[in-house]
């Protein structure tokens, strides 16, 4: 209650932190903003291309089975790759500013997350432009789904960014681990390629069940698995009070490793 307090004594920071971190994004680039949308549309060009052409998946539509899952992928891939250095790169305001250091994780997980908002609106456009449609009473459901996946990537977040201080080899290890992690989600694939007898175990990776979700409510136009759903939010908690203890743990000598 102390920590949720004080952000929220923050919390004019931490917008302003929103805000500097979706304008900076892509500064400096010709394009610009743009490059919200066109980075999840060029990555659904690549895969598209090889697993309907080259490697055939036979699943119909599967540029928006791809799709659906694509975006909110990258909004997670985010905290373990950009999200693992979030503390090194704000080394000179840490050692300069007195400010509760949570601040820091809070303010890149909300601004990775109106980013994968900005990106859904690519996701419903294509949905409206090929006719596809959808479940009008299964669309109010992405709101918890989407409020799970920032719980995760929170914890995720405060996690990888406090470890990252004292070994900084994890800031290149986590590029390898997020491309493992994205084929053990059912990205690029549905989740009837997974033998049987692997699910139960599969599925305690919290990003399986999110996917699963927000493709059972845009591609299958179906209300998701609550049961599924559940077990991705008490996974998703148990990271996030993880990485807000870790990171309570390790935050006392930023200053000094940094």
């Amino acid at each position: 209650m102390r920590l949720i307090r004080e952000l929220y004594r923050y919390r004019e920071m931490i917008a302003s932190l929103v805000r500097k971190d979706l304008k900076g994004r892509y500064k400096g680039s010709v394009l610009g903003f743009l490059w919200t949308f066109l980075n999840p549309l060029l990555q659904l060009l690549v895969y598209t291309l090889v697993f309907s052409v080259i490697m055939k998946s036979g699943i119909p539509q599967y540029y928006l089975h791809l799709f659906v899952a694509l975006v909110p992928w990258i909004y997670f891939s985010s905290a373990l790759t950009t999200g693992s250095h979030l503390i090194l790169d704000q080394k000179n305001l840490i050692k300069k500013v007195f400010f509760p250091r949570e601040v820091l994780p809070v303010a890149y997980t909300t601004s990775g997350f109106f980013n994968m908002l900005f990106s859904m609106v690519i996701v419903f456009a294509v949905i409206a432009v090929t006719g596809y449609g959808v479940n009008w009473a299964a669309l109010p459901c992405l709101i918890p789904v989407m409020l799970i996946q920032y719980v995760l990537v929170l914890g995720v977040n405060l996690l990888t960014s406090a470890l990252t201080v004292y070994a900084r080899d994890l800031e290149h290890i986590m590029g390898v681990l997020s491309m493992a992690w994205m084929y053990l989600s059912p990205v690029v694939y549905g989740i009837s390629f997974v033998p049987e007898q692997w699910k139960t175990l599969y599925l305690l990776n919290p990003m399986s069940p999110l996917i699963l979700a927000y493709r059972d409510i845009l591609y299958y136009k179906a209300i998701p698995d609550w049961g599924m759903l559940l077990q991705a939010f008490l996974i998703s908690l148990a990271i996030a009070v993880l990485g807000f203890w870790v990171f309570a743990c390790l935050q006392r000598r930023f200053a000094e490793e940094l």
